[in-house]
């Protein structure tokens, strides 16, 4: 089939059923699809916003789907669902484009993919357009409140049960996951200053303001990457790091012509911080599991001017016995459920118990080992990208009730404070991706 003929609609269609059935993450699959169907300014705009778009709302859009149809949802097939999820979320979440080009090219997209389905295609359309209280279609049963935040924020049920057994009230943290966050960016102190940056910025009409707790930080207003912005990139003036990140690289403190190992450093954002915080003077030892992805670091470093950071191919749960007691920072930002980025990673509503329950075994194991690389009087970061305690506080409690050897150490970092060496920083409140610091020193 020739390429050309993809439009945004179709290519969505594709890489929407790719991610049904493949499991295919949608960020490779973005990325991948838009050279492969050669899409460029408005229509690749708008495929990005249905790939995503379909996938945040899934659970939401089968509940309206499972109103309107005459047939049960169980009983329809991923191609007929992919395509009523399309014309929806258009008709629903998307204002520039009117309904009934929403309803004409769904249906068109059917009789292309699943013919014998467009006739019930276009009567489910147009029976939303029909509905005169379209609110009724949107109203879970109330009574229940796990249903009711399930369909309202399109949160698969094992991860709204993680974040309510973690929270008294989840709903804010769920609601403040439905807005599209900023893209922050780190400013590489290197090459440049933030106020600098900003007034650059600025003088390009470029939308931008400085982060409230980071002094590091520049979020991009508009939320999108524009051809200045991808050159400031490309020279190594910024990386893109969100600003919990950055708080969790200040926390851990370190200082020039010490000595750095970020255990699970891909793709690289806090061994850059750390690297830059020493004002690229001392030695950054980053290790990751993955070899293929230990060049995202070599690449970015380069970028930067950063020459301390060696890579390894590392297990970081396996003892290294010629690290023992070498470093005098170690940062731990172990793998995660990932739950304190469901707005940027929307897959990540729709985790199973089994995939988050099985991850605070490894977690511990990880923090265990990186402590024995720590020197006497150095410090130990923990941290994560979830709100899930079972993934945070309690791992360190466990850990400090295993060992002797490590305090919490309260830390603050603009104006944010911790309590017993502990802080979680959540979207609603902070403006950040959910997200959890420990620091803890070697006495």
């Amino acid at each position: 089939m020739d390429k050309n003929r993809f439009t945004a609609r179709s290519a969505a269609y594709r890489s929407l059923m790719l991610c049904e059935r493949d499991k295919k993450y949608s960020n490779l699959e973005i990325d991948s699809a838009i050279r492969r169907f050669r899409l460029e300014g408005a229509e690749k705009g708008l495929y990005t916003a249905l790939v995503y778009g379909v996938i945040e709302r899934r659970i939401t859009l089968d509940h309206i789907i499972g109103k309107l149809s005459s047939k049960p949802v169980e009983s329809l097939d991923a191609e007929v669902m992919t395509l009523l999820r399309l014309g929806l979320y258009q008709m629903i979440y998307l204002d520039r484009i009117p309904d009934s080009a929403a309803v004409n090219e769904t249906v068109n997209l059917s009789k292309q993919n699943v013919p014998r389905a467009a006739s019930f295609i276009n009567a489910v359309l147009r029976g939303f357009l029909r509905t005169a209280d379209k609110d009724k279609l949107f109203c879970p049963d109330m009574g229940d409140r796990r249903h009711y935040l399930s369909v309202r924020y399109s949160c698969g049920m094992d991860v709204l049960d993680v974040l309510m057994g973690s929270f008294v009230d989840a709903e804010p943290i769920l609601a403040a996951f439905s807005e599209h966050s900023d893209v922050t960016l780190r400013v590489n102190t290197l090459k440049t200053d933030r106020d600098e940056l900003l007034a650059q910025l600025a003088g390009k009409g470029i939308a931008a303001e400085a982060t409230q707790y980071s002094p590091y930080g520049v979020k991009l207003t508009k939320k999108t990457i524009s051809s200045e912005i991808s050159e400031l990139l490309s020279r190594g003036y910024v990386y893109i790091q969100d600003e919990a990140s950055q708080i969790a690289s200040i926390a851990a403190d370190p200082k020039p012509e010490t000595v750095l190992i970020d255990t699970c450093a891909c793709p690289g954002g806090k061994s850059f911080s750390a690297a830059i915080l020493m004002e690229n003077r001392g030695e950054v030892k980053s290790f990751d599991l993955h070899k293929n992805k230990l060049s995202l670091i070599e690449s970015g470093a380069k970028r930067l001017g950063i020459d301390i950071i060696t890579t390894t191919e590392k297990n970081g749960s396996v003892t290294d016995a010629s690290l023992l007691d070498c470093a005098d920072t170690v940062i731990c930002d172990v793998p995660c459920s990932g739950l304190g980025v469901i707005a940027k990673k929307p897959e990540i509503r729709y985790k199973s118990r089994a995939e988050i329950d099985r991850l605070p075994e490894i977690q511990y194991s990880i923090l265990e080992t990186a402590a024995k690389y720590v020197k006497r009087g150095g410090v130990l970061c923990y941290s994560t990208c979830t709100l899930n305690k079972a993934e945070n506080e309690s791992v360190v409690q466990r850990f400090l009730e295993y060992t002797d050897e490590y305090v919490p150490e309260d830390f603050s970092v603009g104006g944010i404070s911790s309590e017993g060496g502990m802080l979680t920083l959540l979207p609603q409140i902070h403006g950040t991706d959910g997200f959890f610091i420990a620091k803890l020193r070697r006495k």
